[in-house]
């Protein structure tokens, strides 16, 4: 499985942005996709998370301003940012778990910059 991360950049607080993470190879091992951050001088952290079978779920700090969701037709995950702060400047990253022979590796996409000024 191979991710590809985008849609990162700058934008003044109240504004928006819609991360985009591509999916490409045994993506039917996919058992749970995430988006997670990590500012400068901080550990990285969850921001939100799908299932395969669509539950969701978000850290505080972002619920009801963020959304994840999926496209299976175009084997991509999006997230959504509206209402943006500038704590939420950070580095976003896409991730994925995937099932293999009964145990659960890890990708990750590269990071995509998200700058939001006051």
């Amino acid at each position: 499985v191979q991710l590809q991360a985008s849609g990162g950049g700058l934008v003044q607080a109240g504004g928006s942005l819609r991360l985009s993470c591509a999916e490409s190879g045994s993506i039917f091992s996919i058992t749970t996709r995430g988006w997670y951050r990590q500012a400068p001088g901080k550990q990285r952290e969850l921001v939100a998370s799908i299932t395969s079978d669509d539950r969701t779920d978000y850290a505080d700090s972002v619920k009801g301003r963020f959304t994840i969701s999926r496209d299976n037709t175009e084997n991509t995950v999006y997230l959504q940012m509206n209402s943006l702060k500038p704590e939420d400047t950070a580095v976003y990253y896409c991730n994925a778990h995937i099932l293999i022979n009964r145990s659960v590796q890890i990708r990750w996409g590269q990071g995509t910059q998200v700058t939001v000024s006051s």
